[in-house]
């Protein structure tokens, strides 16, 4: 189940809210700048998808995106528990950064915990399947795909060079909670 915690980012071990109820989250999100939606596919995603059958499958919602927008480029992101460079990819993703654009990221399948730092708040969003999260360019946010990464994601860009981080040097990734998957 989709879920955001707010803390204070002072008090890592003492939430403010928890909010589990999707159109409660996308509210609290939007107060901030952040989008957060529920898409359906409209045709079946059978696992081990190719791309092409990925972005097909949501082709509408990514269209209205991209004409909102102006995203650029659009591919699908895929992690399983024994991705050769799981390790190193999450080490990258658990630091606090920042984009010149958009990360827009759309889950078909698992989960992932997109952390957001605003102002003296932190917004710890679980996106499970079916949960797309834009995170505004220039927040500082992390990313946990978990020890036991397990996801498929749609990602838009604005660049077509993809993803490009702008680390600040704050460790306050480390301070909060991780994505812990159940066994």
């Amino acid at each position: 189940m989709s879920r955001l915690t707010v803390y204070h980012d002072a008090e890592p071990r003492q939430p403010l809210k928890v909010i589990s109820d999707g159109e409660h989250i996308a509210a609290t999100l939007a107060e901030v700048g952040v989008r957060f939606e529920r898409w359906q596919a409209t045709a079946p995603v059978a696992p081990g998808a190719s791309q092409e059958e990925v972005i097909a499958a949501y082709r509408p919602e990514i269209d209205r995106l991209i004409q909102e927008r102006g995203y650029q480029t659009v591919d699908v992101i895929s992690m399983h528990p024994e991705h050769p460079q799981k390790e190193a990819l999450r080490a990258k993703f658990l630091e606090e950064h920042r984009h010149n654009e958009d990360e827009v990221r759309f889950f078909v399948a698992g989960q992932g915990l997109f952390t957001l730092h605003i102002d003296d708040q932190v917004y710890a969003v679980l996106c499970e399947k079916d949960d797309l999260i834009s995170v505004p360019a220039g927040t500082p946010h992390w990313f946990d795909m978990s020890e036991s990464p397990s996801f498929v994601a749609i990602r838009l860009f604005d660049n077509p060079d993809g993803w490009v981080a702008h680390f600040t040097g704050v460790d306050i990734a480390q301070r909060f909670p991780r994505l812990e998957v159940e066994a």
